[in-house]
């Protein structure tokens, strides 16, 4: 049976856009942490709280300069419910507040190098290896900031709320007079006006309006720059000391910018991931694990559950699926073998792949080159069929290699499930 975990990740995988069965345009969610996204804030101007990142007791020496009021110590993972959290060592907490400088870097030992456990972690939590030390502020007022890219408007729109701080869905749907929704003019960008409008609306009073409208230009200064299709400021938040500060944020990226923007996709994090997944991404191929004992090498969402649905129906179960896409190379298949045969579960491989844009004999030519490369000792069922199958199944029968050939997938997955 498989995990929630993989299911999850299959119908992630299944959301994805598609323009043809065997050619689907991939895409991934780029995560970083929430100093990683302050960084992106304090790079384009934006005022954020100033803040340390430490590792353990040797980076002490990063606070000696770091003189403030009050520190706010957060442990760095890519899960929510954090403050209300526990780690593994029995520490309650991944955020703590103290006035002492002195006891910063005992809560951050506690912290590093284990696993702290929140409502949206795995069951064994997530490793800690960052703590971000930031200044603690006094918020008087929050408001909600977010600029995203819209299809229906066909460009960027800015999304404003004073009731910040809180589920901005649920002020939709409740209070919807207090969001305020601004399309932003992709040639020209946001202007002044607009955003001075907006800081009235946010109901920043006398020269907060200026610095609010600040704010908020630098903000869309970084949209642009970073190629972000959303910016989410949750709280854009007004300080007992007459400042406007951007406490949280959330960044997406355009993953068609990754050319542009090497630097930020660089700095992904990956905590809970499998490592076949992210080995896969490198080599434009989608990896998702099951908990069966058939490896599924495949191309397109449509053929992968086809192909796992039969391979059950006939008594077997799927151990992973690899889709190579439609723009495969002879390379990504040996590397797509590579990582199949990486799960000790996997006792056989079933290839079912549809050339329609996809050349079969260039899959054919990979086959061969990785049975051969890799010597492969696991029982290896094909079943082809599209443009240049006949080429394709010649390739494989002078191979000379133990390769079953199969007509159709139900054929295949037998071939598949009997031969374990």
């Amino acid at each position: 049976m498989a995990t929630i975990a993989s299911l999850s990740k299959f119908c992630t995988y299944l959301a994805k856009p598609v323009t043809q069965t065997c050619f689907r345009v991939p895409k991934r969610n780029l995560n970083l942490l929430e100093y990683q996204s302050k960084k992106l804030l304090e790079e384009s101007g934006v005022a954020i709280q100033n803040f340390r990142i430490l590792e353990g007791k040797k980076d002490a020496d990063v606070l000696k300069d770091f003189n403030v009021n009050e520190y706010v110590v957060k442990a760095q993972i890519l899960a929510g419910g954090r403050g209300k959290g526990h780690f593994d060592n029995g520490f309650k907490g991944g955020v703590h507040i103290t006035k002492d400088r002195g006891a910063v870097i005992p809560l951050v030992e506690k912290m590093v190098g284990h696993k702290l456990i929140t409502k949206q972690t795995p069951k064994d939590g997530i490793l800690v290896k960052k703590v971000m030390v930031a200044d603690s502020i006094n918020i008087v007022r929050e408001t909600y900031l977010s600029i995203v890219m819209d299809r229906e408007h066909n460009g960027p729109v800015l999304i404003a709320s004073p009731d910040g701080g809180m589920d901005i869905e649920a002020v939709a749907e409740e209070t919807p007079d207090r969001i305020k929704t601004i399309p932003i003019d992709i040639t020209s960008g946001i202007s002044r006006q607009q955003a001075v409008d907006v800081a009235r609306f946010l109901e920043f009073k006398g020269p907060l309006v200026e610095k609010a409208a600040d704010e908020i230009t630098k903000l869309y200064g970084l949209f642009t720059k970073v190629d972000a299709v959303q910016i989410e400021i949750n709280p854009l938040a007004e300080t007992d000391d007459g400042r406007v500060i951007s406490v949280d944020a959330k960044l997406n990226f355009d993953d068609n910018a990754q050319f542009r923007q090497k630097d930020i996709f660089a700095m992904e994090v990956h905590e809970d991931t499998d490592p076949k997944e992210i080995e896969a991404s490198k080599y434009n191929l989608n990896y998702i694990a099951m908990e069966g004992n058939i490896g599924c090498l495949v191309n397109g969402a449509g053929l992968a559950m086809a192909t796992m649905d039969i391979i059950k129906l006939n008594g077997g179960s799927p151990a992973n699926f690899l889709d190579v896409g439609g723009n495969v190379k002879e390379d990504q298949v040996l590397k797509a073998f590579q990582i199949l045969t990486s799960d000790t579960n996997v006792k056989a491989i079933l290839v079912n792949v549809f050339g329609g844009i996809v050349n079969c004999a260039t899959i054919a030519n990979g086959i061969v080159n990785a049975t051969k490369t890799m010597n492969l000792k696991v029982p290896l069922i094909v079943r082809l069929e599209g443009t240049n199958v006949q080429a394709a199944k010649k390739i494989l029968e002078q191979s000379g290699l133990e390769i079953q050939s199969a007509h159709d997938l139900d054929e295949a997955a037998k071939k598949a499930v009997q031969s374990i």
